[in-house]
């Protein structure tokens, strides 16, 4: 195997989308034992640091249908794999947008029904 130039990685890396570049960096850090976390700065001789404050990470979110595009069908058959809905039900959201598909998931589940609502066309945020 040739190996890649660092412009042929990041080249490469282009093409993912943020979930797979999501996946990869955890392979990453898996095989070779390290965090991908940004460097803490050290107080230095300029005296001591301001305390940092906490960010809370959000752990549950909503992804919300805001469009459905051109592609109806194929988001009504999103909205459906996603839910448990019936064919009506669904049609009922995605008519009825901007409307709430996923309620109260995870940061993976919602990004993965982002991912795929929008590849079939729609409009999607996360809240």
């Amino acid at each position: 195997m040739a190996k890649l130039s660092t412009d042929e990685l990041i080249e490469g890396f282009k093409e993912l989308s943020l979930i797979e570049l999501s996946e990869f960096v955890k392979k990453f850090e898996e095989v070779f034992e390290v965090t991908a976390a940004a460097p803490v700065a050290v107080a230095g001789a300029a005296g001591p640091a301001a305390p940092v404050e906490e960010v809370e990470e959000k752990d549950s979110f909503d992804v919300v249908l805001e469009a459905a595009g051109d592609k109806k069908i194929q988001v009504i058959k999103e909205v459906r794999a996603l839910t448990s809905l019936g064919l009506g039900e669904a049609k009922a959201l995605v008519d009825g947008a901007p409307k709430p598909v996923l309620e109260g998931a995870n940061k993976e589940t919602a990004e993965k029904a982002k991912a795929q609502l929008e590849a079939a066309g729609a409009t999607v945020t996360l809240k």
